[in-house]
């Protein structure tokens, strides 16, 4: 039995719920308080693969921008994988999550990559149509997820998982 650890950065848009969904992964806990990260705020959790083997994904929260400044290049170096989260009710964020996916593989030599849309729980105001998501998993895995209830988390970072220990 081995245990790997790997990097793993949330990119998004401000407002999207990577904190949200970093929360409900690492401790099944969600708040209603919405909280601006500054900076950069890191996390764990040791995941169980097939085969007995474990991996310590070490989550970088990036604060939410469409774009990566030099500072948050820098906080992508030695990743492994990204979630890519967008928000459903804003479309917006979501061509922010496909913009800053190009800008870190100029970073990143091919990383394993998952995108979250989420906010499943509002999904009645989505802007998000389920044709553009259809398209776009033909080239990406795409998880609809919900901090708040917890829809799709736990599968989304599990499919990252399988990605990486291929």
């Amino acid at each position: 039995m081995t245990e790997l650890a790997r990097k793993i950065c949330m990119l998004g848009d401000f407002g999207v719920g990577k904190t949200s969904l970093v929360a409900r992964f690492v401790r099944n806990t969600f708040s209603e308080k919405y909280l601006t990260t500054v900076g950069v705020k890191v996390d764990s959790r040791v995941v169980d693969l097939a085969g007995g083997d474990r991996m310590k994904f070490v989550v970088w929260d990036i604060a939410g921008k469409a774009v990566l400044d030099s500072l948050n290049q820098n906080y992508l170096r030695g990743a492994s994988g990204l979630i890519l989260v967008a928000d459903g009710t804003r479309e917006a964020s979501l061509r922010a999550a496909l913009n800053l996916l190009m800008q870190a593989r100029d970073v990143l030599d091919n990383p394993a990559c998952v995108l979250f849309v989420n906010k499943l729980d509002l999904v009645e105001r989505w802007e998000v149509a389920p044709e553009t998501l259809a398209e776009m998993r033909h080239s990406l895995p795409v998880f609809e997820t919900s901090a708040l209830s917890g829809d799709g988390v736990e599968a989304g970072f599990g499919e990252l998982a399988t990605r990486l220990h291929a």
